[in-house]
């Protein structure tokens, strides 16, 4: 049964490729299936601003006439230009959006996507990532158990054993931290949050939606200002916070996204979701003919037993120091005050986070967080 690897070349090709989870999940209870309009704009240059500085091409693996697999390779020419201690830099191409039914299609797709980056001039190849470093990085590896908060990926165990097979050495961990909010934060973190009340140079104030793309554009210089030095950092560019922001209005909730202020100068902020996957698990990736009404409803009021944290960031010039710790606890504590009494939540999950961040290592840890989920995204050279 010889398997092809063959680029996706046709509408049936495409709706192949995006449809292929439906099966590889289909016994899977944590999986959760996304959006089908969203999966396929998300691959489609036009609709995805990440195609305005990058290409990619995708490819389906066919066993007697079947499709059994499906893998992206993909090059972020913004990624070229950064630092290659950061990660990325020159020669640094990507593979994702990565399904296999079994070891032998996982190798054959894998070795297309290298030769594809290869044959473009890249001499290494980070993965997987689907698509852009922002989306969902990183192969799941711990947490297989529970289904994926929004924006977060789920993977096969089995994939872990097929990418290092195929010559893959891990570089980063990416982790999730899940918590009980309704419990008080210790009585340090407080004292902290009470101690940041009382100093007039500090003001936290929640997002204001009449003015959403001046808040977008405060938070965005934030995030590339305190992200910068991150691993696999990649600026977020202005068409990219646009799609994005409109794609998330719906579920931002401006008590649930906090702007902290120090002598009247935005430093930090925190975005928090509701778990819009909760909602949407049972559609099948389907919004008619009925299933839009039931979402418009929900998000009416959302009432979730989750909210994640996707984006926190605190400028450069006070990482490391108390006062990020204390505007960081500030935020954390007055949003998961909202999100109990406005939203009936219990849980929160904050990341992913990396491994090395020892700064939100160590708040996540302050705040009685557990590591819940771990992704790990691997490299090899070509």
């Amino acid at each position: 049964m010889t398997i092809t690897v063959t680029p996706v070349a046709s509408k049936a090709d495409r709706k192949a490729f995006v449809e292929l989870p439906w099966r590889i999940y289909a016994h899977d209870p944590a999986w959760v299936p996304p959006l089908k309009g969203e999966a396929y704009d998300l691959i489609t240059p036009g609709k995805n601003p990440f195609f305005e500085h990058a290409e990619a091409a995708y490819f389906l693996a066919r066993r007697n006439g079947r499709v059994v697999g499906r893998v992206a390779a993909h090059i972020d020419h913004l990624a070229l230009s950064m630092p290659v201690e950061q990660g990325m830099g020159p020669g640094a191409g990507n593979f994702g959006l990565f399904e296999a039914e079994d070891a032998e299609v996982g190798k054959a797709l894998i070795a297309t996507a290298e030769d594809w980056l290869r044959g473009r001039g890249m001499t290494r190849v980070l993965g997987p990532i689907s698509l852009s470093i922002w989306e969902e990085p990183g192969l799941l590896i711990q947490g297989h158990d529970h289904a994926p908060t929004v924006m977060m990926g789920h993977d096969r165990p089995e994939y872990q054993a097929m990418i290092e097979g195929a010559g893959y050495r891990p570089v980063k961990q990416l982790k999730t931290y899940e918590l009980d909010i309704t419990k008080d934060f210790p009585p340090l973190i407080q004292r902290i949050v009470a101690s940041g009340e009382k100093n007039d140079r500090i003001r936290i104030r929640q997002v204001d939606k009449t003015k959403f793309d001046a808040e977008a554009a405060i938070i965005l210089n934030i995030l590339n200002d305190a992200w910068g030095r991150n691993w696999g950092f990649v600026p977020i560019t202005d068409a990219e916070i646009a799609h994005t922001g409109k794609k998330l209005k719906p579920i931002v909730f401006e008590d649930l996204i906090m702007v902290a202020e120090l002598d009247g100068e935005p430093v930090a902020f925190m975005m928090t979701l509701p778990d819009l996957n909760e909602a949407i698990k049972s559609y099948n990736g389907a919004l008619f003919p009925f299933n839009w009404a039931k979402l418009l409803w929900w998000l009416r009021k959302p009432q979730c037993r989750t909210m994640r944290v996707p984006l926190m960031g605190v400028v450069q010039r006070l990482q490391s120091s108390r006062m990020a710790s204390q505007l960081a606890f500030m935020m954390i504590e007055y949003i998961r005050r909202n999100a109990i009494t406005r939203y009936g939540s219990t849980r929160g999950e904050l990341g992913w986070v990396l491994d090395d961040n020892q700064g939100m290592n160590a708040i996540a840890d302050a705040i009685r967080g557990e590591v819940n989920k771990v992704y790990q995204i691997y490299e090899k050279p070509l």
